[in-house]
């Protein structure tokens, strides 16, 4: 698991450049430029996730390394894997029942069957009263919801995610999320 955590770093380490513009703004992972990401810090997360796999039992941060593992290897292959990344949050779902992981999953999904997958599977989490001052969830809510076209729940959604960030960047990047909707 040392591996896999220190692994898990790495990733998140090496996509640093790309986490934000020249201007400072805040640019979501799907629209980073992937030839900013560190190929040396992946190439060690690799290995080291390959190592942790083969010495023992898969854990939690194996998990979460190999999830990051399947966006960087849109670095090489040009190409985002989806689809493995939902298996492989099914099996972190199942081992710790976290309402996060069940939300990065649903994001995931949206992006093979669409906003009205994810919506479904994020049902159940309004609900839980973790995610009402979790302001990832709201980002997250409000992007999904926008893309199926509820422009007034998602313009909802942005507004409390606004209220919940204390970056002054993805404050912005919300902010124009939200601006979007008006300009539609």
């Amino acid at each position: 698991e040392a591996k896999g955590m220190l692994a898990l770093m790495l990733y998140a380490e090496a996509r640093r450049a790309a986490r934000r513009d020249p201007r400072g703004a805040y640019v979501p992972l799907e629209q980073q430029d992937v030839s900013l990401w560190d190929d040396s810090q992946i190439a060690l997360a690799e290995r080291l996730l390959h190592e942790a796999n083969a010495g023992g039992p898969t854990g939690r941060y194996q998990l979460e390394a190999a999830i990051q593992s399947a966006h960087a290897a849109r670095r090489i292959t040009g190409t985002a894997n989806w689809d493995v990344g939902v298996k492989l949050y099914d099996h972190l779902l199942a081992l710790t029942r976290s309402p996060v992981v069940m939300l990065n999953r649903a994001v995931a999904l949206a992006e093979i069957e669409g906003p009205a997958a994810a919506l479904d599977v994020l049902a159940p989490l309004a609900e839980d009263k973790r995610m009402a001052g979790y302001q990832p969830y709201w980002a997250a809510r409000g992007h999904l919801l926008a893309r199926a076209g509820h422009r007034v729940d998602a313009a909802e959604a942005f507004r409390v995610a606004i209220g919940l960030t204390t970056d002054e960047a993805v404050r912005s990047y919300l902010q124009g999320q939200l601006g979007k909707l008006s300009d539609d």
